[in-house]
This record gives C-alpha cells, sequence and structure tokens, in this order.
C-alpha cells in the first residue's frame, strides 16, 4: 500500500483516522484464555499479551509465521560537532555488514524467523546541523516517512524497526527532551561510549538544538531534531497499524521515533510493546513517559533493532501458549 500523505499534515490526518483493535477476538481471545489448562494468570504477562497481539490480528487463536525486521539507516549532520565516538562512514560500512548477513540483528532476526530488510536513507547527503537549521525539509520528512510506511510487508504478522546512524542517539535524546520536557542534561547519555568531554558536548548541541526551533508540534520535532532513519521508523510503525501488524520497539532511538506519534495522536502505539530496556540512561524515562513496560532487560546498548528481535521470542511463546494449549474440555481435566 503506497503511502496515503504527501505532507505532514496529511499524516497528522492519518493517524487521526487509524483503527482500533478487533472488539470480538478480544472478546474471544479473553474467553480461550479462561478456558486453557492452567490456573488463571498462571502464564502471567504471557496471558496479556497473547490477548493483545490476538485482538490486533484479529484473530482469537493467531499464530506467528511471518515476522519482519526493518533496518532504516541515516546520517546526521550534527556529527559535524564531535557527538559520537564514531565517524559518519561507519553508517554505510554498517549497511554493507547488514546486507552480507554480517550483524547481531542479522542472526537474531534469521533465530526467531524474520524477514530482515535495509533501506539506506541516502547516505550521501547528511541530515543539517539542527544546532543551525531544521535537521530535514518538510519534503525530506515526508519522503522519510513515506519510505518506511512502503518498507512495510502488508503479509506480516509481526514488525520490529531498527536503525543505524551515527550520531542518532543525539537525535534521540532532543526528540526526547521536545517531547517530554526536562532538561538536556535528562536526555543525553554516552551512546556510542563518548567520554566526558563528548557527553558534555552532545548536551549542550541538544540544549542548542531545543533552543532553536519551535517543537510544540511533535511532527515538527521529528523534523527540526530527527533523522531520516528515526522518521522512516516512525512511518513504518503508522503502517504496520494500517495493515493491523503488531509491533515490538527496540531501544531509545526506536522509542523515541515512536513516541513522536503517540505524542501526535494519543494511542498512537496501542498496537506495540516495548522489546526491552536499553542501556542508554534515558530510555527508561522515555517508557515510563509512553506507559510501556518493557519485555527484557538485558543492558542491551546496541540498536539495530536487536532488543526487538530478541523479542520476538517471547511473543512467540506467549502467542503459542495461547493458541496451541488444550482447553480444559479438549484435555478432559476438570477445571475445579
Amino acid at each position: 500500500m503506497t503511502a496515503p500523505f504527501s505532507t505532514l499534515a496529511d499524516f497528522q490526518t492519518v493517524l487521526a483516522a487509524q483503527s482500533g483493535p478487533d472488539a470480538a477476538a478480544l472478546a474471544g481471545a479473553q474467553d480461550r484464555n479462561g478456558q486453557l489448562t492452567k490456573p488463571p494468570g498462571a502464564l502471567g504477562r504471557l496471558e496479556e499479551l497473547a490477548i493483545w497481539y490476538a485482538s490486533w490480528r484479529g484473530n482469537p487463536k493467531p499464530s506467528i509465521d511471518a515476522p519482519q525486521v526493518i533496518i532504516f539507516a541515516g546520517n546526521h549532520g550534527v556529527t559535524a560537532q564531535g557527538v559520537s565516538a564514531f565517524p559518519s562512514e561507519v553508517t554505510a560500512q554498517m549497511v554493507i555488514n547488514f546486507e552480507h548477513g554480517g550483524a547481531a540483528i542479522n542472526q537474531l532476526s534469521k533465530a526467531f524467523g524474520a524477514k530482515m530488510d535495509v533501506h539506506a536513507l541516502e547516505l550521501d547527503r547528511p541530515t543539517q546541523d539542527f544546532t543551525v537549521e531544521p535537521a530535514m525539509s518538510e519534503t525530506d520528512c515526508v519522503i522519510a516517512l513515506r519510505t518506511g510506511w512502503n518498507a512495510v510487508n502488508p503479509k506480516a504478522d509481526l514488525l520490529v524497526t531498527g536503525e543505524m546512524g551515527i550520531g542518532n542517539t543525539t537525535s534521540a535524546a532532543a526528540i526526547g527532551c521536545a517531547l517530554f520536557g526536562g532538561e538536556a542534561g535528562d536526555w543525553t547519555g554516552r551512546g556510542t561510549g563518548v567520554d566526558d568531554a563528548g557527553l558534555a558536548i552532545k548536551t549542550r548541541v541538544v540544549a542548542e538544538g531545543l533552543a532553536l526551533h519551535d517543537t510544540t508540534d511533535p511532527l515538527q520535532a521529528l523534523r527540526c531534531l530527527g533523522g531520516r532513519e528515526l522518521a522512516a521508523m516512525a512511518g513504518a510503525i503508522a503502517a504496520a497499524r494500517q495493515h493491523g501488524i503488531p509491533v515490538i520497539l527496540d531501544g531509545f532511538i526506536c522509542t523515541a521515533a515512536a513516541a513522536v506519534l503517540e505524542k501526535a495522536q494519543k494511542g498512537a502505539l496501542d498496537h506495540a510493546v516495548a522489546g526491552h530496556l536499553s542501556a542508554e540512561g534515558a530510555h527508561q524515562k522515555m517508557l515510563d513517559g509512553l506507559g510501556k513496560e518493557p519485555l527484557l532487560s538485558l543492558g542491551l546498548r546496541l540498536g539495530e533493532g536487536s532488543g526487538g528481535a530478541l523479542a520476538i521470542g517471547v511473543l512467540k511463546g506467549a502467542v503459542a501458549c495461547h493458541s496451541g494449549m488444550a482447553t480444559f474440555a479438549e484435555a478432559g481435566v476438570s477445571d475445579g
């Protein structure tokens, strides 16, 4: 399905018009869960996850057979300020590694049966330095949103989005501060491993970007402070909602991109769960702001969609138990 928007105002309209979960499937899944051969609540959060997943798939007894992982890569003009421990050239080098199957996300996608796609977004044309001017024009931001939207396979039954982009923790920190408030230092972390001097630079850069731009509109925050890969993730997550595809969010950068949707339209992330808690310090603050409880907390800070992909296994387990277990009647077991 081609993206049904050509401006940020159009995209806002699309977000406002998106439908919710299937009420009949929700009721059916809840009823089935109450009849499975286990004490009530014995599978804990797995039960909630399975019912949630069923409601978005429109099937009270679903399965997960076709997960999709999409990695978006972009370069950031703000890296010229010295906000990263690595040069921008690493972005393109890692894209090649993804394409050759050599990254962590390749292994995790394969392990959980997910088809992985990679989209490099104009790596030879970085976004602008957002301490000087908006990171993207409206046209550039919309193109990235549309790229993400169009990258989603409508036949997928689960989506994880990931990213690669030197400097993008700086953009994510700026967006987090713009959306949730506080000071630049509350949101800025060490990212790829900058030292104290590098952290001070990042914090200053985030503060300068916030002071320069009017980010009261969440989509303008994305345009002025974000990157093409963040916009593409936001577009993909919105498209998944349109197709009835549940989403597992990855770490700090992915959550920042997703938070733009929720702040632009309340409930826009009801079809998404948080895959994990990143080691990037402000990720917990961002998840708290969204009311999302992570499925995993393993100290990951790689990005690439790695934590989200790992959480596919948790959701697959939840759905397998829900749909594969016998009911008390089927098993001939007394339900007490």
